[in-house]
C-alpha cells in the first residue's frame, strides 16, 4: 500500500515538473520572439504579458476568468477522453454544435421565461453529447479511428451550423452576417459574480464550469462507472475478459466528452456579452485550445482547470502589449507559441519518467 502511494506521488512529481518545465520553455520563447521584434520594449512587454492581467484589479481578474471558461470546460473534453483511453479531436465541433443548440433555444424559446436560460444550456450539453456520440459508435463498433472520425465531425458541425443559421431567418441577422441576440432570459445569471468582479464580462458560467471539473473528478475516481472506462482505456480486451461492456463503455466516453465541450459552447455564447456565432469557414478555436489546455492539465480534471486559468490569464495580460508598440498579431504569436510548447509536456513526463525508472533499478541493483 505505501509502495503504491509512493509510486504515484512519483508520477504525480514527475507530470507537475514537465508542465512547469513546457511553461518556463513557451515563455523564454515568447520573450524571445518580443527581443527580435522590438528590443527597447522586449522587457516591459514581457513582464506586461505576466502581470497585465491585473491592470485594472478585480476588472482585469474577472476577464480571466470569463476567457478561461470555456477552455476549462474543452480542456476537460478532452482530458476524460484521455483518461479512458481516447482521443477526441472533434471538440471544436461539439464546441459549436452545443453553442448552435443554447443559441436556437436562446431566441426561439423566449416563452420560457427565466428558465430559458436553464433548458438553452441543456440543450447546448445535448447537442455535444450527440455530436460526441458519432465518433465513439463508429470507434466502439466498427473500430474506425476516433481521430478521423472526429475531424470530419468537425467540418460537418461547422458547416452545417452556418448553413442552419444563414437559411433560418429568425435567427439570422445579415447586416453583421452573425447569428441574432439571445433573449435576456437566456443569459447565464451572474450568480454574484458581477459584484465581486465589477466591470468584466464574467458570469456564473465559471462556477458551473468548476462544478463540471468536480463533477468528473468524482466520476473517474470514485465510481465504479469511473473505474470501467479507464479499465477500457488501458484495455479494451482484458476488460471484456473481466465482463465490462466495452462497447457501451467506449460511446459513453465520447458521449461525456462531447457533452462537456457542447456546455462549454453554451457557457460562452450565452454569457450576455454580445457573443454571436459568425458565418465563417473557421474551426472554434477553443476547441484546440482545450487539447492543448488538456495537454499541459496532464489530463487531470483539476491539472485542466489551473492549466486553463493559467492560459487565460497570459491572454488577458497579453491584450495590453499594444501599449509597448507591438502589433495585436504578435500577441496572438507569443500566446499560441505558448500554448504549443505545452504539447511537450507528455514528452517531457514520458522522459523524467524513464530516467526515474532506471534510477531506481540502480539503486536496487546496488
Amino acid at each position: 500500500m505505501s509502495t503504491n502511494n509512493r509510486t504515484g506521488r512519483k508520477r504525480d512529481y514527475v507530470g507537475v515538473l514537465s508542465s512547469v518545465f513546457a511553461i518556463v520553455i513557451g515563455l523564454l520563447v515568447g520573450f524571445v520572439i518580443l527581443l527580435i521584434c522590438n528590443p527597447s520594449q522586449a522587457l516591459p512587454g514581457f513582464v506586461t504579458i505576466l502581470t497585465g492581467a491585473f491592470t485594472h484589479g478585480l476588472k482585469g481578474v474577472g476577464q480571466v476568468f470569463y476567457y478561461a471558461t470555456p477552455i476549462i470546460l474543452t480542456g476537460l473534453s478532452v482530458g476524460f477522453a484521455f483518461k479512458t483511453g481516447l482521443f477526441n479531436i472533434g471538440t471544436p465541433g461539439q464546441f459549436i454544435v452545443g453553442a448552435f443548440a443554447a443559441v436556437y433555444v436562446g431566441i426561439m424559446w423566449t416563452g420560457l421565461g427565466r428558465i430559458q436560460w436553464a433548458v438553452a444550456l441543456l440543450a447546448a450539453i445535448l447537442g455535444g453529447a450527440l455530436w460526441g456520440m458519432v465518433p465513439g459508435f463508429l470507434k466502439a463498433c466498427f473500430n474506425v479511428n476516433e481521430v478521423i472520425a472526429s475531424i470530419m465531425m468537425n467540418y460537418i458541425g461547422m458547416y452545417m451550423v452556418n448553413w442552419i443559421v444563414k437559411s433560418y431567418k429568425p435567427l439570422f441577422n445579415n447586416l453583421r452576417n452573425e447569428s441574432r441576440n439571445v433573449a435576456a432570459t437566456a443569459q447565464i445569471p451572474k450568480m454574484g459574480m458581477d459584484k465581486l468582479f465589477p466591470e468584466s464580462s464574467v458570469g456564473g458560467g465559471i462556477l458551473l464550469a468548476i462544478a463540471a471539473v468536480l463533477i468528473i473528478w468524482v466520476i473517474l475516481n470514485k465510481t465504479t462507472f469511473g473505474y470501467e472506462l479507464k479499465a477500457v482505456g488501458f484495455n479494451r480486451d482484458a476488460s471484456r475478459y473481466a465482463g465490462i461492456n466495452e462497447k457501451r463503455n467506449i460511446i459513453m466516453s465520447m458521449v461525456i466528452a462531447g457533452a462537456i465541450a457542447g456546455m462549454a459552447g453554451g457557457l460562452l455564447y450565452l454569457a450576455g456579452t454580445g457573443k454571436h456565432i459568425e458565418i465563417k469557414d473557421v474551426l472554434a478555436s477553443e476547441g484546440f485550445t482545450g487539447i492543448s489546455v488538456a495537454l499541459l492539465g496532464l489530463s487531470h480534471p483539476i491539472g485542466v482547470l489551473f492549466s486553463g486559468l493559467f492560459i487565460a490569464y497570459l491572454t488577458a495580460g497579453g491584450f495590453y502589449l499594444q501599449l509597448f508598440e507591438f502589433s495585436t498579431e504578435i500577441i496572438d504569436i507569443i500566446v499560441a507559441v505558448i500554448i504549443y510548447f505545452s504539447a511537450f509536456a507528455l514528452i517531457v513526463k514520458t522522459i523524467l519518467t524513464r530516467m526515474n525508472r532506471k534510477r531506481e533499478k540502480g539503486g536496487g541493483r546496488t
